[in-house]
């Protein structure tokens, strides 16, 4: 279900310099804060540690100001948030601000003529000296922006637990001929290599990263905006190299992959240790600080995707969540403060205790974990950054995006490969 239709593939962007905006600025910033006051309604649909975090955020601004409440609106939802999202905003609820992960979605909501542009608070706040110009892009549509980002994460990273590694006398490994060769290692010692969630949408992760060392982060932003066709050979040889490494033992069974979500793998992986790597979102470093209790770093670990050779091992791909002010806006004045806050260095500090990177040049790196700072500093030197290519699909696309995976993960062979890109292909030529 979409908000509306239609979807312009020219409005979809690739990410620039985007971390020059993480160095630390000299002056330690700390955003002014107009005197502001009322309720401050919030579509918040983050469940779990990063609930919390939300709800500390929310509690530190309060404190600064005082005459503001909070009342947020949580969705319910399975699988794919934007579902409950979509549900919650049709159905006529009212809110100020929305946290949104996804830049289609964005397109979808401005279509629908239900967010509002922030440049006139952007200008007046002066959020440039906090935040690049490569964020203030990611968050524009032709050339309006539509929202402020407050937190990013590196998505090429492999996660895994450090004694797991060890049991099985390895190293992270560095080339995917080092990762493939360690599967009977770890398959011996009783670990299970690899966990693909594949039951909604984290499997794409696996086949995403691969393409970004199979054809690079420019490829990828055209494969995006669907100006090359899904039956390209880089598509191809990016399910073959998923396939090669199916068929050298990573994983489990199909149907457990299938009937697993993103959870899942995060508690046998950094939890029990029960699988090897795992491919996720920054956002596993607040669950396991906050739920399991493991020290970044020490306990566990991130390695960027294993090398291929093929010409584009120094590229990363990101993900990155933002605020958009609703279309239903009553308290303008109190979203914009709150947009502000979340780009000071208290904000920041938040955030690091639950283990998630600002992109706020207010931040002193010096306060991230191991893990978040390593995550930054892979974003930092990476030659090109590419945003996660499923959350600049349009709807229908991105759904058979996924259930191709599936079946692919069923039977990794050529017949059903050339069936996936094709039929991947035929929706892409209806989603434009």
């Amino acid at each position: 279900m979409t908000l509306k239709t239609t979807f312009s593939a020219s409005r979809r962007t690739m990410l620039g310099a985007l971390v020059a905006g993480t160095i630390l600025s000299p002056l330690g910033f700390h955003a002014a804060q107009a005197e502001v006051s009322g309720e401050l309604v919030m579509l918040n649909w983050l469940a779990g540690a990063q609930a919390d975090m939300m709800a500390a955020l929310q509690a530190d601004f309060v404190t600064k100001n005082p005459d503001v409440t909070f009342r947020n609106i949580v969705p319910t939802s399975s699988g794919d948030t934007r579902g409950g999202i979509r549900t919650v905003l049709l159905g006529g609820e009212q809110a100020d601000l929305l946290i949104n992960t996804w830049p289609a979605f964005r397109q979808e909501l401005l279509d629908a003529g239900m967010i509002l542009p922030v440049d006139e608070a952007w200008e007046a706040n002066n959020w440039s000296e906090l935040l690049s110009d490569g964020w203030k892009d990611l968050s524009s549509i032709d050339g309006v922006n539509y929202g402020v980002t407050y937190t990013f994460g590196d998505r090429s990273a492999l996660w895994y637990r450090t004694d797991t590694i060890e049991k099985a006398g390895l190293t992270a490994p560095g080339t995917w001929e080092e990762f493939l060769a360690g599967f009977e290692k770890l398959n011996a010692a009783g670990v299970t290599p690899v966990s693909i969630p594949a039951k909604i949408w984290a499997h794409g992760e696996w086949f995403e990263s691969t393409l970004l060392r199979v054809a690079g982060a420019d490829f990828m932003a055209k494969l995006a905006r669907h100006e090359v066709p899904w039956t390209s050979p880089e598509v191809v040889k990016t399910f073959e190299l998923l396939g090669e490494m199916l068929n050298a033992g990573c994983c489990l069974d199909p149907n457990t992959m299938l009937a697993s979500v993103w959870t899942d793998s995060a508690d046998t992986t950094l939890l029990t240790g029960d699988t090897g790597y795992m491919l996720i979102g920054m956002w596993l470093n607040t669950r396991a600080k906050q739920e399991y209790k493991l020290t970044p770093g020490t306990d566990f670990n991130i390695v960027q995707f294993p090398a291929l050779g093929m010409g584009f091992d120094n590229q990363s791909m990101v993900d990155a969540k933002e605020f958009n002010v609703l279309s239903t806006v009553k308290n303008i004045d109190a979203a914009n403060a709150f947009m502000g806050y979340m780009l000071t260095a208290d904000a920041a500090g938040i955030m690091a205790e639950y283990g998630l990177a600002s992109p706020s040049s207010a931040v002193d790196p010096a306060i991230y974990d191991p893990v978040i700072q390593q995550a930054v500093n892979e974003v930092a030197k990476a030659e090109k950054v590419q945003f996660v290519l499923g959350d600049l699909l349009p709807g229908d696309l991105v759904h058979e995006y996924r259930i191709q995976i599936q079946k692919f993960l069923q039977d990794p062979s050529a017949e059903t490969i050339a069936a996936a890109v094709q039929k991947i292909e035929d929706v892409a030529n209806t989603s434009y």
